[in-house]
């Protein structure tokens, strides 16, 4: 399994309610993704960076999210280019579910 983090240096501090609105708006986008386990959309306490992790099955569907088009909605969305990182995720604890589960 793998991991990116992505990082939004917002242009301007952004509030928690502006950013619940627009995750809630672009939530749907991310449905059904294939090889998409599960996202979390993120806000530091400041404001100024937004993002998210997600859990992939695969690097390979990883990449195929993090394409052209999607870099410009970030942007157009944004303002500003998203950073990427990817991790190795060999083990997932997860305690809804109450399963540990490794790749």
């Amino acid at each position: 399994m793998i991991t990116t983090l992505i990082q939004i240096k917002n242009p301007a501090p952004m509030s928690l309610d502006t950013a619940k609105e627009i995750f809630i708006g672009t939530a749907p986008k991310y449905r059904d993704v294939p090889g998409l386990i599960r996202k979390y959309y993120l806000l530091s306490e400041d404001g100024g960076t937004a993002g998210g992790v997600y859990l992939w099955e695969s690097r390979d569907a990883a990449k195929a999210m993090y394409n052209q088009e999607w870099y410009a909605f970030i942007r157009e969305k944004y303002g500003v280019d998203p950073e990427v990182t990817y991790f190795e995720s060999p083990v997932v604890v997860d305690n809804l579910t109450a399963e540990i589960i490794d790749a």
